[in-house]
């Protein structure tokens, strides 16, 4: 492996980058949920838009926010009529309906369509997929009609919804209805999946037609959906524009970027592309819940700086990824490459960085998985891949008599311009609106900030002083008080919440022990009313630990639950306090050696006869607490 080249650094624009970069969020995503205990959490896209606002990407792209109706921004959820431009309007219908409240009534339709297990009905399934489509196919119609370069929508992505079936968390396919409208301007477009997982339902849409080239890379053999092998190749016009490259288990950065690099640079030579769709699906990442690749971050994002490279209008979109602290990380890390910003590894502070702990860096980093890919294995594949992709040397032709005039969601130049003036006539006395303030691009060669602070910290942009925000040891001190990110789900419990349990668990635990041990205290002073208090003579409360061996050493295992234990002093100036016995940080200083022998051994001739009484009430106490302890 060590003849593989390296990872790649990003190429990073300068000031005078042409590229014009348009980023799809609606602020409502992180709002949906599937069923409880599902892997798939839109919340992720949440988290990664927090880390682009707060490293200060969006001052490099243009912001479309779908559910900002104070942005007046085009990029609207999409319609039943729209989604229907690939799906059945039965299957439209049926998730414009059901809900968790009346899925009883649609048992049939739920075992025709798959929902149920996988894809699960919950509250807002339609509204959740119209984001998710709305924003793919707004970017594809903005690159259409050449008002950017790059549209991102990480909200995207969902690789498996088929034209009447939900599959793998999936309903509306937003890759599909996207492509369809990139070809309604566009001869030829390139569909590129580095998802773990095999786009079969991108790849299933135009299994038939030389105009979209589907390139899959995926973990294939025993593992969903099933499809995607070397020999699936299309059928029919389609014949050699299906290119699946099948991979095993732990494929890491190096060998990755072996494969990727040569079979797109053939694919760009051979097919010749006027779009690409790039599917950066973070489940191929290490460390992924349900995934099995070994990549790292930079690894993941060598693959989008490569398609960048290129320079052709591009489609950048979402997928899996079922760790959402490294999800978000790699998402936001990529929009960096997208835009050209060099992001510092250190997280800046944001309202979600407690996920990222305990390192918070930006860095999603490879394990030490054993690589099942061996070159020779890879090489083979390879070949044939490229062999194929030689037959579609000839890109096809597309015979369009007429440019349509406007795009299947209806937007024009002049729909922008109307915006743009009626934001200024609602707005005379408004310094910086919503809508500006996401269509506002900052230079590098431009000294200036943002000049709305306000608006910056509406939108969630947290100020950090001058420096990043990094945890001292003072933030630690709290640290087994706040419960620790859910490895399989990311999801971190507030940290009030775990604060006001411990605080209460606490004061229950110490009203227990006093109460105890005054009740203890109230025994031992009725049986010998003057040994509380400083002596220099033997005290009849060391009587009640007999476990201690000849040379003076104490069996902890029988010890431990006895408060006496730590008034073995003889220099014990106060009574018995329940706080001593919980304060492990301060114990009393332990006696001499010889001192406990002696005083065990006169103890033990003296007072044999009260020895026996005070281990029987010290016994009942300590069994009184350990039981309360336990309630």
């Amino acid at each position: 492996m060590a003849s593989f080249a390296p990872i790649d650094a990003p190429s990073l624009n300068g000031p005078s980058s042409k590229k014009r970069v348009a980023y799809f969020y609606d602020s409502d995503v992180g709002n949906y949920a599937y069923v409880a205990g599902h892997p798939m959490k839109p919340h992720r896209i949440r988290l990664a838009h927090s880390l682009i606002m707060n490293y200060n990407v969006y001052q490099k792209m243009e912001i479309y926010n779908q559910a900002g109706a104070n942005s007046m921004q085009r990029a609207k959820p999409a319609t039943r009529h729209e989604m229907t431009q690939f799906h059945t309007d039965e299957y439209i219908d049926f998730l414009q309906k059901v809900t968790p409240d009346n899925m009883d009534s649609f048992a049939k339709e739920q075992g025709k369509y798959n929902v149920g297990d996988d894809c699960p009905v919950f509250d807002g399934l339609f509204e959740f997929c119209g984001i998710s489509a709305g924003g793919s196919m707004e970017g594809a119609a903005r690159l259409n009609r050449g008002k950017c370069d790059i549209a991102i929508n990480w909200a995207g992505g969902l690789h498996h919804a088929k034209k009447s079936e939900a599959s793998g968390f999936c309903y509306v396919n937003d890759i599909v209805l996207g492509i369809i409208e990139l070809l309604r301007f566009k001869k030829r477009v390139l569909y590129i999946d580095i998802d773990v997982h095999h786009g079969d339902g991108v790849e299933e849409a135009f299994y038939t037609t030389d105009r979209v080239m589907t390139v899959s890379f995926h973990k294939y053999g025993e593992y969903f959906p099933g499809t995607g092998e070397l020999r699936d190749i299309g059928v029919g016009a389609g014949k050699n524009y299906a290119v699946n490259f099948p991979l095993r288990d732990g494929i890491d950065d190096v060998t990755y970027k072996s494969i990727f690099e040569p079979v797109i640079q053939s694919v760009m030579d051979y097919y010749k592309p006027e779009a690409i769709v790039l599917q950066c699906g973070g489940d191929s990442l290490s460390g992924d819940r349900l995934g099995c690749f070994n990549l790292s971050m930079k690894g993941h994002a060598n693959c989008v700086n490569f398609v960048k490279s290129f320079g052709m209008p591009t489609l950048v979109l979402g997928g899996g990824g079922y760790t959402m602290r490294n999800v978000a990380r790699t998402w936001a890390y990529e929009t960096g490459v997208l835009v050209g910003q060099e992001m510092d590894p250190v997280l800046p502070f944001n309202e979600y960085y407690e996920y990222y702990g305990p390192d918070y860096n930006l860095d999603v980093r490879a394990s030490n998985m054993d690589n099942a890919n061996s070159k020779d294995y890879l090489e083979k594949i390879k070949i044939q891949v490229i062999e194929n992709l030689k037959k579609t040397a000839h890109a096809p032709s597309v015979q369009m008599t007429e440019i349509p005039r406007s795009t299947i969601l209806g937007g024009t130049d002049e729909d922008d311009a109307e915006l743009d003036d009626l934001d200024e006539d609602e707005n005379k006395d408004t310094r910086h609106t919503q809508r500006r303030f996401d269509a506002q691009i900052n230079r590098d060669d431009e000294l200036d900030e943002s000049d709305d602070e306000e608006m910056a910290r509406a939108n969630g942009v947290h100020p950090a002083n001058g420096k990043t925000k990094r945890r001292n040891i003072m933030d630690y001190q709290n640290a087994n008080a706040v419960s620790d990110i859910e490895m399989d789900s990311g999801v971190a419990t507030p940290v009030h919440v775990d604060d006001l349990a411990t605080a209460m668990t606490a004061e229950v635990n110490a009203e227990v022990i006093a109460e105890v041990m005054e009740q203890k205290s109230r025994s031992l002073t009725a049986v010998e009313p003057g040994e509380v208090g400083p002596s220099n003579a033997p005290s009849r409360s060391h009587s009640v630990n007999p476990h201690v061996d000849n040379e003076g050493d104490v069996d902890m295992a029988e010890a431990e639950p006895v408060p006496e234990a730590q008034v073995q002093t003889p220099k014990a100036e106060a009574p018995i306090s329940p706080t001593a016995t919980i304060a492990p940080a301060t114990p009393a200083p332990a006696p001499a050696e010889p001192t406990i022998e002696v005083d065990l051994a006169s103890v033990k001739k003296e007072e044999g006869e009260a020895e026996r009484q005070d281990a029987d009430v010290t016994g009942e106490a300590s069994k009184e607490i350990a039981e309360k302890s336990e309630v």
